[in-house]
């Protein structure tokens, strides 16, 4: 089989329930539905943290957020110190072995120069390097530090570059399409983390217009994620005129769940909700219930992979690295020892059946742990800024997957050794943490 071509389409803050093959109806994503009806559609997608930047380092190490040096970094803040230079990234890997590289969007890794995405492996980069931009002044202007110090955010390689006026989501479309024009015969990695939806709340009226009967939250949530999913279309539709459509893997996703943080011009309202949906799961961004990390997720591959499959096996973001290398005959080299993830493909194929797993997830004093049907949360909170009513809740995902019934004390020995489990894993990558 020829080398295939990667892309990897990733959004910001998107919500299980805000596609309409995620059962959505009122937000119109028909190219995305396209491309799950003609792909893989999974049900149980994770990311491995609920926030922006540990989640990004787990998609491209295939590693849990600990082990990448990037654990605990909220969406939007600048400062981090980034992903650190010995760890190998999808893009290092690839590109070490003939591919073309390119990221165009959200880095959100590291804004310094040593650890840009340049550094890591992409040969091209244009976008911008902190967690949150401004979608038309390109300018970050949240609070670091002790005040406001706006910045602006907008680069191609080393390079500040300036397209005020110009909205960001159709300008990463465009290069990521310019991009696909320009390949021939090498074969390429294009990571596209388009930063929709995340805050602010901005969107041009071609999509507004597209909504006129939704409350202003919901209407401009929707139109964002139009034009997400048009870009899709228009990656889409490139890939066909070149010729790459059946030698490409595409994978589309969402770094975490819908936010309740500050919205620009929605602060005021009472609620915290803000357009996004999680669909029937309980919590959002920053809660390591299910809606702060499960995550539509669709992966195509025409060539080697049948379309129109459902699947309810719990995967994460760890497994799109050593997939993506097994593809492309890639073998890994001292830099990515210690992978958490896995090779996808045999069971996508049907050449094997899903292994037994356990997943787990730690941030900002929240741990959890899925195990089959069985998902354990301690101290889980329901998003940023609100606590849950238990310290320790257990659920039954098969028959209650928004974890609204707990099961602590009627599965006492299900607890205690899921919490062992955990704790044992939190010894090992963080040394000695105490959740006994």
């Amino acid at each position: 089989m020829k080398r295939p071509n990667f892309i990897i389409i990733y959004c910001d803050d998107l919500g299980y329930g805000d596609l309409g093959c995620y059962g959505s109806d009122v937000i119109q994503t028909p190219h995305l539905d396209q491309l799950a009806s003609e792909g893989v559609r999974f049900t149980d997608w994770y990311s491995n943290s609920p926030v922006c930047s540990p989640s990004r380092a787990s998609l491209l190490t295939g590693k849990y957020p600990a082990k990448t040096g990037v654990c605990e970094i909220l969406g939007g803040k600048r400062g981090t110190s980034g992903l650190p230079d010995d760890q190998t990234t999808l893009a290092k890997a690839l590109r070490s072995s003939g591919y073309r590289t390119a990221l165009f969007g959200k880095w959100h890794l590291g804004v310094s120069a040593d650890n840009n995405p340049n550094t890591h492996g992409f040969d091209e980069f244009f976008g911008f390097l902190a967690g949150c931009v401004d979608y038309y002044s390109h300018i970050f202007y949240w609070g670091q530090g002790d005040g406001i110090n706006p910045v602006h955010d907008l680069w191609h390689n080393d390079q500040e570059v300036w397209l005020n006026g110009s909205y960001l989501t159709d300008v990463i479309t465009d290069k990521a399409v310019q991009f696909i024009g320009q390949q021939e015969e090498q074969p390429f990695f294009m990571y596209v983390p388009y930063n929709a939806p995340h805050y602010p709340m901005h969107a041009p009226a071609k999509y507004v217009d597209r909504y006129p009967g939704l409350p202003p939250d919901r209407r401009i949530m929707a139109a964002m994620i139009s034009a997400v999913d048009d870009g899709v279309g228009a990656i889409m539709e490139q890939l066909k005129k070149t010729g790459h459509a059946e030698s490409t893997v595409i994978f589309f996703s969402s770094d975490n769940g819908p936010s309740t943080e500050s919205r620009n011009f929605l602060d005021g309202t009472e609620d915290l909700y803000y357009g996004g949906s999680a669909g029937i799961f309980r919590g959002h961004k920053a809660s390591l219930f299910e809606g702060g990390i499960r995550e539509p997720a669709i992966l195509s591959f025409p060539a080697y992979v049948s379309g129109g499959q459902v699947k309810s096996e719990p995967f994460a973001m760890i497994d799109i690295f050593p997939t993506f290398l097994k593809l492309a005959g890639v073998v890994p080299d001292s830099g990515c020892s210690s992978l958490d993830g896995f090779d996808v493909m045999p069971v996508l194929r049907g050449e094997a059946e899903m292994r037994e797993r356990q997943i787990f997830w730690e941030y900002n004093g929240q741990s959890a742990i899925r195990e089959g049907n069985w998902k354990l949360v301690l101290d889980g909170k329901l998003d940023i800024s609100r606590t849950a009513a238990e310290p320790v809740h257990l659920s039954d995902l098969s028959v209650d997957p928004s974890e609204q019934i707990n099961l602590m004390h009627q599965y006492p020995d299900v607890v205690s050794r899921l919490r062992h489990d955990l704790h044992k894993w939190l010894v090992e990558i963080r040394g000695k943490i105490d959740v006994m």
